[in-house]
């Protein structure tokens, strides 16, 4: 008998799977909206922070839309999808990174440290690396430019100011596996000029804790950068799906069967310890 690859499936993938698979059984009709958020993670059994990132998959397939002011509603795609073996088993076979909210969370832990670390023992040849990438994200911002690559470049040369290559490595991994559809997908609905603004101000309260060789204001600055962006993500989701409400003031439905979700352990832990807010 052929050995088949244990697959360590994401939770936003199960998620999607199951929402899929109730979609394709006639649970949630196409033309339908799904029902509220804060009901279906509870039936779900997870947190609303996962059941977003499940969504954002699913719409990426087509499978549902989110509108503005109107809650998110399945799709016709959504019957092909499933008919094609879509998102019911492995949403988005395509290199789709991270759940965003999950990776925001691991990266204020981690770079949190890495700035305070930084702080500490940072050079003046450092320094002048960091400032050069913050110099160059305004640059680019002012000129309409896409600033992704200084913006890396700015985190990239924190860790590296630690001198610990594991620390480097692990940043970079983040921010590498974080630039997939699914973050793409969130930056098109919420980064606003008025986003992008607030990052340019977060950088500089961290760089300006950087120079003043203070780890605990570093540490903070880049913490608060993090979730700040994690709660402007989560704003814009509210804000969207927000007319969502109104199916509650309409006569109830009986709910579909639905199997709560056993979260990974490591997830898990991902999860407890992060205590951010987005």
């Amino acid at each position: 008998m052929p050995i088949k690859a244990v697959e360590n499936r994401r939770l936003y993938r199960q998620i999607a799977g199951q929402i899929s698979s109730l979609i394709a059984s006639g649970e949630f009709a196409v033309g339908g909206r799904l029902p509220p958020e804060r009901e279906l993670a509870v039936q779900l059994g997870v947190s609303r922070p996962s059941l977003r990132e499940a969504v954002i998959a699913l719409e990426l397939e087509g499978m549902v839309e989110v509108r503005v002011g109107a809650g998110i509603w399945v799709t016709a795609a959504s019957v092909r999808s499933s008919a094609a073996g879509g998102a019911g088993g492995d949403v988005l076979s395509l290199a789709e990174g991270e759940g965003p909210f999950e990776l925001l969370r691991a990266r204020a832990l981690i770079e949190g440290e890495a700035a305070a670390v930084a702080a500490r023992d940072a050079t003046a040849s450092d320094l002048a690396a960091i400032h050069h990438a913050m110099d160059t994200m305004e640059r680019l911002e002012r000129k309409h430019q896409d600033p992704d690559s200084a913006d890396r470049e700015f985190h990239l040369c924190i860790a590296s100011a630690t001198r610990n290559s594991v620390l480097h490595g692990v940043v970079q991994d983040l921010w590498d596996r974080g630039r997939g559809a699914m973050w793409s997908q969130m930056e098109h609905h919420f980064r606003t000029p008025q986003l992008r603004a607030a990052t340019i101000a977060d950088h500089r309260a961290v760089l300006l804790a950087l120079e003043a060789h203070d780890p605990r204001e570093a540490r903070h600055a880049m913490r608060a950068h993090l979730r700040r962006v994690d709660a402007e993500f989560a704003r814009g989701w509210e804000h969207r799906r927000s007319a969502s409400v109104e199916s509650r003031t309409r006569p109830p439905r009986a709910a579909p069967t639905i199997k709560p979700n056993k979260r990974p352990r490591s997830a898990a832990a991902t999860t407890a310890n992060a205590r951010v807010s987005r």
